[in-house]
């Protein structure tokens, strides 16, 4: 009797497998992973006693996998006053620059956050180099604008930023505030990055849905 059952649950097992059809796939890709980053520091320190102005301090250094501030060598992307830079490449020349140690990259996407759904071909993405931002910084040039009256900064919008990690997964990430809770009217609060962003945590799957 026990051989019997063994053999109807062998059967069972077997008819299960066989009842899913050929085009049918069965699916062990992990979700993307979708968050918000509220109020990111960035603190710079600028020398205007030299012409052109000096910035130097610690970059702030964010990983997409963990969703989070690191220290390590696991960063992405690192945020230091309106300047981003990415693990990959070499170094621009700046003060308190950290090592690039990984293969990041960057490509900028004019559109709809939610509707940019595949990372562009790598030949779109660009790396940190010798005076070279692969985020292009400056009014205009990059995510930003500045009010020269007002002394602002604005995320451009429609400005969707694709980064390629420094382990090879793909992000996306919009840029809502510079400001401490999206709070403007003192300039106090400025420094402090407020971005959506989708991860992928599948390496080298381009689907930023």
């Amino acid at each position: 009797m026990k051989q019997f059952k063994t053999l109807v649950l062998v059967a069972i097992i077997s008819l299960g497998f066989a009842s899913c059809s050929d085009d049918e796939t069965i699916s062990l890709v992990d979700p993307n992973v979708s968050s918000q980053m509220v109020n990111l520091h960035a603190p710079v320190i600028t020398d205007y006693t030299q012409n052109p102005p000096v910035t130097s301090g610690e970059f702030t250094k964010f990983s997409f996998s963990t969703g989070a501030v690191v220290t390590g060598e696991n960063w992405d992307v690192a945020f230091r006053g309106t300047s981003i830079i990415v693990n990959g490449g070499s170094e621009i020349g700046l003060t308190d620059e950290p090592s690039r140690t990984g293969n990041g990259a960057i490509a900028l996407e004019n559109g709809i956050f939610t509707e940019v759904v595949t990372a562009p071909s790598d030949e779109f993405f660009t790396q940190d180099a010798a005076n070279t931002y692969a985020l292009p910084t400056g009014s205009g040039n990059g995510w930003y604008t500045y009010n020269g009256q007002t002394h602002l900064i604005s995320p451009v919008l429609g400005t969707v930023i694709i980064v390629k990690t420094h382990n090879g997964h793909y992000a996306k990430m919009e840029i809502l505030s510079y400001y401490k809770d999206g709070d403007s009217s003192d300039l106090d609060n400025s420094r402090y990055y407020t971005f959506n962003y989708s991860y992928n945590p599948n390496q080298g799957d381009k689907n930023l849905q």
